[in-house]
Protein backbone atom coordinates (compact mmCIF):
# COMPACT_ATOMS: atom_id res chain seq x y z
CA UNK A 1 0.00 0.00 0.00
CA UNK A 2 0.98 3.63 -0.41
CA UNK A 3 1.70 6.29 2.20
CA UNK A 4 -1.45 8.40 2.40
CA UNK A 5 -1.66 12.09 3.23
CA UNK A 6 -3.77 11.19 6.25
CA UNK A 7 -0.99 8.99 7.65
CA UNK A 8 1.64 11.58 6.77
CA UNK A 9 -0.18 14.40 8.54
CA UNK A 10 -0.70 12.26 11.63
CA UNK A 11 3.06 11.67 11.71
CA UNK A 12 3.86 15.33 11.11
CA UNK A 13 1.23 17.07 13.24
CA UNK A 14 0.29 14.32 15.70
CA UNK A 15 -3.35 14.13 14.61
CA UNK A 16 -5.73 14.28 11.69
CA UNK A 17 -5.53 17.51 9.69
CA UNK A 18 -8.07 18.95 7.26
CA UNK A 19 -7.41 21.30 4.34
CA UNK A 20 -9.44 24.49 4.04
CA UNK A 21 -9.63 25.53 0.37
CA UNK A 22 -9.29 29.24 -0.31
CA UNK A 23 -9.61 31.59 -3.26
CA UNK A 24 -6.98 34.33 -3.19
CA UNK A 25 -8.45 36.16 -6.17
CA UNK A 26 -5.64 35.10 -8.50
CA UNK A 27 -5.64 34.57 -12.24
CA UNK A 28 -3.24 32.60 -14.45
CA UNK A 29 -0.70 33.42 -17.20
CA UNK A 30 -2.63 30.95 -19.32
CA UNK A 31 -5.68 33.20 -19.04
CA UNK A 32 -4.50 36.79 -18.78
CA UNK A 33 -2.66 36.74 -22.12
CA UNK A 34 0.92 36.31 -20.95
CA UNK A 35 0.89 32.80 -22.41
CA UNK A 36 -2.69 32.33 -23.62
CA UNK A 37 -6.20 33.53 -22.89
CA UNK A 38 -8.04 30.19 -23.01
CA UNK A 39 -6.56 28.41 -20.01
CA UNK A 40 -5.67 24.74 -19.97
CA UNK A 41 -8.05 22.68 -22.06
CA UNK A 42 -9.55 20.91 -19.01
CA UNK A 43 -9.73 23.89 -16.65
CA UNK A 44 -13.08 25.32 -15.61
CA UNK A 45 -13.91 28.99 -15.22
CA UNK A 46 -13.13 28.64 -11.52
CA UNK A 47 -9.54 27.57 -12.14
CA UNK A 48 -9.95 24.14 -10.53
CA UNK A 49 -11.30 25.81 -7.42
CA UNK A 50 -14.86 24.44 -7.51
CA UNK A 51 -14.70 23.51 -3.84
CA UNK A 52 -12.86 26.60 -2.59
CA UNK A 53 -14.43 29.40 -0.59
CA UNK A 54 -14.83 32.84 -2.14
CA UNK A 55 -14.67 36.47 -1.05
CA UNK A 56 -12.06 39.14 -0.42
CA UNK A 57 -11.40 38.38 3.24
CA UNK A 58 -9.13 35.37 3.84
CA UNK A 59 -9.99 35.10 7.55
CA UNK A 60 -13.70 34.97 6.72
CA UNK A 61 -13.06 32.29 4.08
CA UNK A 62 -11.15 30.23 6.64
CA UNK A 63 -13.94 30.51 9.20
CA UNK A 64 -16.64 29.54 6.69
CA UNK A 65 -14.62 26.58 5.46
CA UNK A 66 -13.90 25.45 9.01
CA UNK A 67 -17.56 25.62 10.00
CA UNK A 68 -18.45 23.21 7.19
CA UNK A 69 -16.08 20.48 8.34
CA UNK A 70 -15.31 20.98 12.03
CA UNK A 71 -17.87 18.32 13.01
CA UNK A 72 -15.79 15.77 11.05
CA UNK A 73 -12.46 16.54 12.70
CA UNK A 74 -11.77 16.45 16.44
CA UNK A 75 -8.18 17.69 16.37
CA UNK A 76 -9.11 21.23 15.37
CA UNK A 77 -6.02 21.41 13.14
CA UNK A 78 -6.21 22.71 9.58
CA UNK A 79 -4.04 23.60 6.60
CA UNK A 80 -4.81 26.78 4.66
CA UNK A 81 -4.92 25.75 1.00
CA UNK A 82 -4.79 28.35 -1.78
CA UNK A 83 -6.37 26.27 -4.53
CA UNK A 84 -7.99 28.37 -7.27
CA UNK A 85 -5.89 29.38 -10.30
CA UNK A 86 -2.16 30.21 -9.90
CA UNK A 87 -1.49 31.23 -6.31
CA UNK A 88 2.00 32.72 -6.72
CA UNK A 89 1.03 34.84 -9.72
CA UNK A 90 0.89 38.31 -8.17
CA UNK A 91 3.20 41.05 -6.85
CA UNK A 92 5.26 39.92 -3.87
CA UNK A 93 3.60 42.34 -1.42
CA UNK A 94 0.16 40.97 -2.25
CA UNK A 95 1.39 37.41 -1.82
CA UNK A 96 2.94 38.27 1.52
CA UNK A 97 -0.28 39.87 2.79
CA UNK A 98 -2.44 36.90 1.75
CA UNK A 99 -0.10 34.22 3.07
CA UNK A 100 0.36 35.91 6.44
CA UNK A 101 -3.40 36.35 6.82
CA UNK A 102 -3.88 32.66 6.06
CA UNK A 103 -1.43 31.34 8.67
CA UNK A 104 -2.39 33.78 11.44
CA UNK A 105 -5.15 31.72 13.15
CA UNK A 106 -3.91 29.28 15.80
CA UNK A 107 -5.90 26.44 14.26
CA UNK A 108 -3.89 26.74 11.02
CA UNK A 109 -0.86 24.43 11.28
CA UNK A 110 0.41 24.69 7.71
CA UNK A 111 0.13 26.40 4.34
CA UNK A 112 -0.41 24.72 0.98
CA UNK A 113 -0.13 26.69 -2.26
CA UNK A 114 -1.21 25.48 -5.69
CA UNK A 115 0.68 27.05 -8.57
CA UNK A 116 2.49 26.61 -11.88
CA UNK A 117 6.23 25.83 -12.18
CA UNK A 118 6.68 28.89 -14.42
CA UNK A 119 5.33 31.27 -11.75
CA UNK A 120 7.99 30.86 -9.09
CA UNK A 121 10.47 33.73 -9.13
CA UNK A 122 13.47 33.70 -6.81
CA UNK A 123 11.78 36.45 -4.80
CA UNK A 124 8.64 34.33 -4.41
CA UNK A 125 10.61 31.30 -3.29
CA UNK A 126 12.42 33.49 -0.76
CA UNK A 127 9.04 34.55 0.65
CA UNK A 128 7.86 30.93 0.79
CA UNK A 129 11.06 30.09 2.66
CA UNK A 130 10.27 32.84 5.14
CA UNK A 131 6.76 31.44 5.65
CA UNK A 132 8.13 27.92 6.06
CA UNK A 133 10.07 29.04 9.14
CA UNK A 134 6.78 30.01 10.78
CA UNK A 135 4.53 27.15 9.71
CA UNK A 136 5.21 24.27 7.27
CA UNK A 137 4.67 25.18 3.62
CA UNK A 138 4.02 22.81 0.72
CA UNK A 139 3.90 23.83 -2.93
CA UNK A 140 1.55 21.96 -5.27
CA UNK A 141 2.68 22.05 -8.89
CA UNK A 142 0.29 21.42 -11.76
CA UNK A 143 2.48 19.22 -13.94
CA UNK A 144 -0.13 16.75 -15.28
CA UNK A 145 2.07 14.87 -17.77
CA UNK A 146 5.67 14.39 -18.87
CA UNK A 147 4.51 13.65 -22.43
CA UNK A 148 5.39 16.87 -24.24
CA UNK A 149 2.84 16.23 -26.99
CA UNK A 150 0.09 15.83 -24.42
CA UNK A 151 1.32 18.96 -22.65
CA UNK A 152 0.90 20.96 -25.86
CA UNK A 153 -2.53 19.45 -26.46
CA UNK A 154 -3.79 20.48 -23.03
CA UNK A 155 -2.16 23.93 -23.45
CA UNK A 156 -0.04 23.57 -20.34
CA UNK A 157 2.14 26.44 -21.53
CA UNK A 158 5.60 25.33 -20.40
CA UNK A 159 8.08 22.54 -21.16
CA UNK A 160 9.26 19.81 -18.81
CA UNK A 161 12.54 21.57 -18.07
CA UNK A 162 10.63 24.38 -16.39
CA UNK A 163 9.07 21.89 -13.98
CA UNK A 164 12.44 20.27 -13.28
CA UNK A 165 13.99 23.65 -12.49
CA UNK A 166 11.10 24.67 -10.23
CA UNK A 167 11.28 21.44 -8.20
CA UNK A 168 15.05 21.78 -7.85
CA UNK A 169 14.84 25.38 -6.59
CA UNK A 170 11.98 24.61 -4.21
CA UNK A 171 13.73 21.60 -2.74
CA UNK A 172 17.01 23.52 -2.37
CA UNK A 173 15.03 26.12 -0.41
CA UNK A 174 13.79 23.40 1.95
CA UNK A 175 10.20 23.47 0.68
CA UNK A 176 7.96 20.46 0.25
CA UNK A 177 6.73 19.76 -3.29
CA UNK A 178 3.57 17.92 -4.32
CA UNK A 179 3.08 17.15 -8.03
CA UNK A 180 -0.32 16.89 -9.72
CA UNK A 181 -0.63 14.13 -12.33
CA UNK A 182 -3.66 13.51 -14.57
CA UNK A 183 -4.51 9.93 -15.53
CA UNK A 184 -6.55 9.42 -18.69
CA UNK A 185 -5.44 12.28 -20.92
CA UNK A 186 -6.48 11.79 -24.57
CA UNK A 187 -4.16 9.47 -26.51
CA UNK A 188 -2.18 8.54 -23.39
CA UNK A 189 -1.68 4.95 -22.30
CA UNK A 190 -0.76 3.27 -19.03
CA UNK A 191 2.92 3.72 -19.83
CA UNK A 192 2.48 7.50 -20.15
CA UNK A 193 1.05 7.80 -16.65
CA UNK A 194 3.81 5.59 -15.21
CA UNK A 195 6.48 7.58 -17.07
CA UNK A 196 5.04 10.83 -15.72
CA UNK A 197 5.15 9.42 -12.19
CA UNK A 198 8.76 8.34 -12.64
CA UNK A 199 9.63 11.74 -14.09
CA UNK A 200 8.18 13.52 -11.05
CA UNK A 201 10.12 11.19 -8.75
CA UNK A 202 13.37 11.83 -10.60
CA UNK A 203 12.74 15.57 -10.31
CA UNK A 204 12.62 15.24 -6.53
CA UNK A 205 8.93 15.62 -5.68
CA UNK A 206 7.96 14.77 -2.09
CA UNK A 207 4.43 13.78 -2.92
CA UNK A 208 1.94 13.24 -5.72
CA UNK A 209 -1.72 13.89 -6.39
CA UNK A 210 -3.33 11.59 -8.95
CA UNK A 211 -6.36 12.99 -10.75
CA UNK A 212 -8.84 11.27 -13.03
CA UNK A 213 -9.38 13.25 -16.22
CA UNK A 214 -12.96 14.44 -15.95
CA UNK A 215 -14.77 16.66 -18.39
CA UNK A 216 -16.51 19.75 -17.05
CA UNK A 217 -19.20 21.76 -18.76
CA UNK A 218 -17.96 24.88 -20.52
CA UNK A 219 -14.37 23.72 -21.05
CA UNK A 220 -12.67 23.23 -24.40
CA UNK A 221 -12.16 19.61 -23.40
CA UNK A 222 -15.94 19.20 -23.38
CA UNK A 223 -16.06 20.20 -27.07
CA UNK A 224 -13.38 17.63 -27.90
CA UNK A 225 -15.32 14.96 -26.02
CA UNK A 226 -18.65 15.79 -27.64
CA UNK A 227 -16.96 15.67 -31.06
CA UNK A 228 -15.93 12.09 -30.26
CA UNK A 229 -12.18 12.75 -30.33
CA UNK A 230 -11.53 10.58 -27.26
CA UNK A 231 -13.21 8.36 -24.68
CA UNK A 232 -13.04 8.61 -20.92
CA UNK A 233 -11.61 5.82 -18.82
CA UNK A 234 -13.86 3.28 -17.18
CA UNK A 235 -13.42 2.87 -13.43
CA UNK A 236 -11.65 -0.47 -13.87
CA UNK A 237 -9.27 1.05 -16.43
CA UNK A 238 -8.47 3.95 -14.14
CA UNK A 239 -7.81 1.59 -11.23
CA UNK A 240 -5.38 -0.47 -13.31
CA UNK A 241 -3.35 2.58 -14.37
CA UNK A 242 -3.39 4.06 -10.86
CA UNK A 243 -2.09 0.80 -9.40
CA UNK A 244 0.77 0.73 -11.93
CA UNK A 245 1.72 4.30 -10.95
CA UNK A 246 1.61 3.54 -7.23
CA UNK A 247 3.83 0.51 -7.69
CA UNK A 248 6.78 2.66 -8.78
CA UNK A 249 6.58 4.96 -5.75
CA UNK A 250 9.15 4.64 -2.95
CA UNK A 251 7.61 4.19 0.50
CA UNK A 252 8.53 7.70 1.63
CA UNK A 253 6.59 9.43 -1.17
CA UNK A 254 3.24 10.74 0.06
CA UNK A 255 0.12 10.15 -2.04
CA UNK A 256 -2.14 13.12 -1.35
CA UNK A 257 -4.92 11.95 -3.64
CA UNK A 258 -5.78 8.84 -5.64
CA UNK A 259 -8.51 10.42 -7.73
CA UNK A 260 -10.12 13.78 -8.43
CA UNK A 261 -13.75 14.76 -8.82
CA UNK A 262 -15.42 17.72 -10.43
CA UNK A 263 -18.50 19.55 -9.18
CA UNK A 264 -21.52 17.35 -9.97
CA UNK A 265 -23.45 20.27 -11.44
CA UNK A 266 -20.78 20.69 -14.13
CA UNK A 267 -19.66 17.09 -14.66
CA UNK A 268 -20.11 15.85 -18.22
CA UNK A 269 -18.09 12.63 -18.04
CA UNK A 270 -17.21 10.10 -16.75
CA UNK A 271 -20.41 10.02 -14.73
CA UNK A 272 -19.19 7.18 -12.52
CA UNK A 273 -16.79 9.64 -10.90
CA UNK A 274 -19.73 11.53 -9.34
CA UNK A 275 -20.14 8.85 -6.66
CA UNK A 276 -16.94 9.63 -4.79
CA UNK A 277 -17.56 7.24 -1.90
CA UNK A 278 -18.22 4.33 -4.24
CA UNK A 279 -15.13 5.17 -6.33
CA UNK A 280 -12.83 5.38 -3.31
CA UNK A 281 -14.19 2.12 -1.89
CA UNK A 282 -13.58 0.38 -5.22
CA UNK A 283 -10.07 1.80 -5.59
CA UNK A 284 -9.04 0.94 -2.04
CA UNK A 285 -10.30 -2.61 -2.48
CA UNK A 286 -8.60 -2.94 -5.88
CA UNK A 287 -5.29 -1.67 -4.50
CA UNK A 288 -5.12 -4.16 -1.63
Amino acid sequence: MYKSANDYYKEKFGSKVYKLSLDGGFTCPNRDGRIDTRGCIFCSGLGSGEFAESGNNIKEQLERAKEKVESKIKSGKYIAYFQSFTNTYAPIERLKKLYYEAIEPDYIVGLSIGTRPDCLSDETIELLCEMNKIKPVSIELGFQTSNEQSAKYIRRGYENDVYLDAVRRLREAGLEVVTHIIIGLPNEMLSDAVNTTKFALSAGTNGVKFHLLHILRGTDLEKEYIDGKFDCLKLEEYAKILKACLEVLPKDIVVHRITGDGAKRDLVAPLWSADKKKVLNFLNEYLK
